[in-house]
């Protein structure tokens, strides 16, 4: 089995959305703290991390974007949303702050040569952090899915879909009425994924992205994985 990495790291200051916190990251205490017991002298090292539950790869829960009551937190979401089959659409050359149109989705999808079957994760990659992680861009101009896209891929069966930047959607009204529609629709997504240019071109691929069980969580940081067997 082949184990592809898609989660970026988590650091102080990681670059998040601008309406959540930042990641702030320091020294607990390190190995220049000797504890002693009996004859034995010893260290340890830990890290204080505060941070939002958006902070780094991470999924939405439904209560972030369904004011509904009744809709799940992140702790609430079955374990087997999260270990799916995925396939990656290559859309790596729309243009910056562009909406990508459902006949952009349906000519990157043939263009893979593969199918979108029910439950399915779907990642598209966008081309986003090679042209703007770790610029000032990164938090504005991104592309994304026009509202019909969206629908184009709940039509479809999908349980999620993610993307490399922080909005599923081109900043403004579009993200909001993608997160509206995931609402609507039942499904979720998952935002700052990194290295899937690694997928394009290879196919079916098995993906597993756990949350962390966070009593009442809006979202969470996941370890995003794609397998291939």
């Amino acid at each position: 089995m082949e184990f592809v990495d898609l989660s970026r790291e988590i650091f102080h200051r990681t670059q998040t959305h601008p309406s959540h916190p930042p990641v702030v990251m320091t020294v607990w205490n390190d190995h220049a703290e000797k504890k002693v017991a009996g004859k034995t002298t010893f260290s340890s090292k830990a890290m204080s991390l505060a941070m939002s539950d958006h902070a780094g790869t991470h999924v939405d829960a439904p209560v972030h974007f369904d004011p509904r009551p009744g809709a799940a937190s992140i702790d609430q979401v079955p374990l087997e949303k999260f270990y799916t089959q995925g396939i990656c659409l290559d859309l790596s050359h729309v243009p910056l702050k562009h909406a990508i149109e459902v006949a952009e989705m349906e000519a990157a999808l043939a263009a893979s040569g593969q199918e979108i079957r029910p439950g399915d994760t779907v990642l598209i990659h966008m081309g986003v952090n090679a042209r703007l992680l770790g610029k000032p861009g990164y938090l504005h101009d991104f592309p994304g899915l026009a509202l019909e896209s969206v629908h184009w891929l709940a039509d479809r069966g999908i349980g999620m879909f993610g993307v490399e930047a922080i909005s599923p959607a081109p900043e403004g009204e579009p993200n909001f009425l993608a997160h509206m529609a995931c609402a609507e629709r039942g499904i979720t997504h998952i935002e700052c994924l990194y290295n899937l240019e690694a997928l394009v071109g290879r196919g079916r691929f098995r993906f597993v992205a756990f949350p962390l069980k966070i009593r009442g969580g809006t979202a969470s940081p996941i370890r995003a994985v794609a397998i291939f067997e």
